[in-house]
């Protein structure tokens, strides 16, 4: 027993002088000289330490940009040397928590600051017309004090050294900007980088804590999360408005005459050369046509192969646009880069792409689901793409045909909707509470009209209705624009609220008093069974008719001049018919557009005819959504013109909800004593009554078009009334029976 107890004493005694040893308490001098890791200058090291600090034992925290500002070459591999010597990869390990400044975003929110652009600094046009998209947007700020992103005024979109437009001593003069601060809170576009014969993607300047918004990016040096994967669109692409898609309605069953088409170089050396020059296996010249040639470069006979001959021959009989519209399928190999002009093409076309690229990060992969609108292919099976494309059921043909479509309207067709939509992907980043959901994104009306400040809520939206199953509330909000004061219990408004407040529908009804005379006390107006709010216009312009007021509870306005005559029966039969159409105004005063060949003008006429493609907003009804997007969404310069004139705040709100919804108003019930009674309200105050009214209009239109950069309106022979609407039957089978009376 006493042995044992011996034993146990010696045991603990070893055991308390090692671990003595291990933790400072004897100190043995190490056989090696002094190390940077045991200097005591090193972060962490702290004078009356207990702890002792081994060579191997694990460093004190530290946040990694640090670390890399010492010395980011410290223990690397010779690759990984490389690789931080690249301007593409020195914040490799970025992300959007350590390399971007919050704060500056906290003050004035997402706010986007572009340099002055230097004297003497060339700059191509594709990246004028970015910077011009980003002055012209709602994030910009002249101040960069306010600014939450900076953007380069240095173009740094072709960065090939062999590229006439390379901008030389693009690093010193980064580093000069004095903003730049290691790149944090900035933003790089480039569609080219690297050159012959590698192509490699080093920008040739070291872009430090910037994002990059990069076309061709691979998914090994994209940072998820940070970085931006943009298309790669041509100089021509349009600055603003841009070509709608091609497909103007589907046959079933969807296919086309060809079913993969493809026509483009083929590169007989270097990067690039592998998949084009394998495409004659699958090529069968019937269905399947897929076109190459060598002709191109200086040198290409020096190198041409035994096709070469007969691919240009074949290359040359057919059209390209020609198959581009008569092909279900596009195929979209890669070329030196990663990325394709075949890929907007594609989809423009409502071809179906077929991506051939193996290692692209797709463009706005963060937001865009790619396989609802494109087949993602892999370069090493080849052979199977006709196999695969061929087995596609037509029904998800169809529904990849419209995502086409839809994708290229709402984020490629401009060079605006490219730069914006970057933007707002970064807003999302910034502003996480706020940010877009999945089904915002890819859906219509797209992400950069359904904005998430307004709600994040799906269904306070007019469009989400049908997907959420649900409906709009049951009732409307009546706001009557008033501009004249009030002399008369007889007056058309007066007979106006009577008639409205009537309505089985309508919730409230708020007046709008854009009158320069004092308002009217309140006995003055009529006593109804729903509340009636009388508020001022702000500054008394036009366009406070449009403002997102909170006292709007119901997702449906009534929108109404003071000089509208309508009956209840009309007011309740127009909201019945919006209730199906909650993304739509729906109304009764329809206008038309037309194209005057003569003056190169878009003209406006109030002609009678069958063919309309406005209702204007005296007597409409629409979702409240459109007042805040014509409140935040539309620039100061257009509302600003409206005000001015007092006139055609209403084309402007077509032009705006035909923009988002692609869809023509709708017409409801019409009667010719409509028009005529309601011209006959005039007064001095009205603006029917202004000789100079029309021409005005006239000029409106063409106002908004170039702004909008194409024409949205839509045409429409659409008129709905209700049933049995003047059929010879009894009036008691009649829902709505007072309307043909009036």
């Amino acid at each position: 027993m006493q042995a044992k107890k011996r034993y146990l004493t010696l045991f603990s005694a070893g055991a308390c002088l090692i671990l003595v040893f291990c933790f400072g308490g004897i100190q043995v001098p190490l056989a090696r000289g002094p190390s940077r890791r045991d200097d005591r200058s090193v972060a962490g090291y702290r004078p009356g330490a207990r702890w002792r600090h081994f060579p191997g034992s694990l460093q004190p925290f530290r946040r990694w940009e640090h670390d890399w500002s010492d010395d980011p070459n410290e223990h690397m591999s010779p690759r990984h040397k490389r690789d931080a010597n690249s301007g593409l990869y020195g914040g490799k390990r970025c992300r959007m928590d350590s390399c971007f400044n919050f704060s500056l975003c906290e003050k004035n929110g997402f706010k986007v600051y572009v340099y002055p652009q230097q004297k003497g600094e060339k700059m191509s046009e594709s990246y004028q017309n970015i910077l011009s998209s980003i002055e012209g947007s709602m994030f910009y700020t002249p101040d960069p004090g306010q600014a939450c992103l900076f953007v380069l005024s240095l173009d740094t979109l072709d960065r090939d050294q062999l590229s006439p437009q390379y901008v030389h001593n693009l690093k010193a003069k980064v580093q000069s900007l004095h903003q730049w601060n290691g790149g944090r809170n900035h933003i790089i576009f480039n569609l080219y980088s690297g050159t012959w014969p590698d192509y490699t993607e080093d920008l040739g300047l070291d872009i430090g804590l910037a994002m990059l918004a990069k076309a061709s990016i691979s998914t090994e040096n994209f940072r998820p999360g940070f970085d931006v994967s943009i298309p790669l669109f041509s100089k021509e692409h349009p600055r603003t408005g841009g070509e709608r898609g091609y497909l103007k309605h589907n046959t079933i069953p969807p296919y086309r005459k060809y079913m993969l088409v493809f026509k483009g170089k083929r590169y007989l050396t270097g990067i690039g050369s592998d998949t084009r020059n394998a495409l004659y296996h699958v090529h069968n010249l019937e269905d399947v046509v897929l076109l190459t040639t060598c002709k191109h470069g200086k040198d290409w006979q020096k190198h041409k192969d035994a096709r070469c001959d007969k691919d240009n021959t074949e290359y040359d009989k057919y059209d390209y646009r020609e198959m581009l519209y008569n092909s279900t399928f596009c195929l979209v190999p890669r070329g030196r880069r990663l990325g394709s002009f075949r890929f907007l093409e594609a989809l423009q076309a409502a071809c179906v792409p077929v991506m051939l690229s193996n290692g692209w990060e797709l463009p706005f992969s963060e937001i865009i689901d790619w396989n609802t609108a494109a087949v993602i292919g892999d370069e090493r099976l080849l052979l199977q793409i006709p196999s695969t494309v061929r087995s596609i059921h037509q029904d998800r043909i169809l529904s990849l045909r419209h995502q086409t479509q839809f994708l290229w309207e709402a984020y490629f067709n401009s060079v605006e909707k490219i730069v914006l939509t970057t933007l707002e992907i970064i807003q999302d980043r910034v502003l996480r509470h706020t940010s877009r959901s999945n089904l915002m994104w890819n859906s219509l009306p797209g992400g950069l009209f359904t904005l998430p400040q307004y709600s994040t809520y799906l269904g306070d939206f007019p469009f989400y209705y049908a997907k959420l199953g649900v409906k709009p509330y049951t009732k409307f909000t009546a706001i009557v624009h008033v501009v004249s004061p009030l002399v008369s219990q007889s007056q058309p408004v007066m007979k106006l609220l009577v008639a409205v407040a009537k309505s089985q529908y309508c919730a409230q009804v708020i007046v709008l008093w854009n009158c320069d005379k004092p308002l009217p006390a309140k006995h003055r107006w009529p006593v109804t069974s729903v509340p009636v709010m009388v508020i001022e216009g702000e500054n008394k312009v036009i366009s406070s008719r449009f403002l997102p007021y909170d006292t709007i509870p119901t997702d449906a306005v009534l929108s109404l001049d003071e000089d509208t005559v309508l009956s209840t029966t009309e007011v309740d039969f127009a909201f019945t018919v919006w209730l199906s159409f909650p993304d739509r105004i729906v109304g009764y005063p329809a206008r038309s557009h037309f194209w005057d060949g003569n003056k190169e003008r878009w003209g406006y006429t109030s002609k009678w005819t069958n063919d309309y493609s406005m209702v204007l907003t005296g007597a409409a009804v629409y979702h409240k959504y459109y007042h805040y997007l014509y409140t935040t969404y539309l620039p100061a310069s257009l509302k600003n013109m409206v005000d001015q004139m007092s006139n055609c705040e209403d084309i402007l709100m077509n032009f705006l909800v035909s923009s988002v919804s692609k869809l023509p108003p709708i017409k409801v019930t019409q009667k010719k004593q409509y028009k005529e009674t309601m011209m006959g309200q005039s007064s001095r105050a009205s603006r029917w009554a202004d000789p100079d009214h029309f021409a005005q209009r006239q000029t409106c239109m063409n106002k908004f078009a170039s702004w909008f950069g194409t024409m949205p309106l839509v045409h429409s022979q659409m008129r709905l009334d209700p049933v049995l609407f003047k059929d010879q039957v009894s009036i008691l089978r009649k829902k709505y029976r007072d309307i043909e009376r009036l």
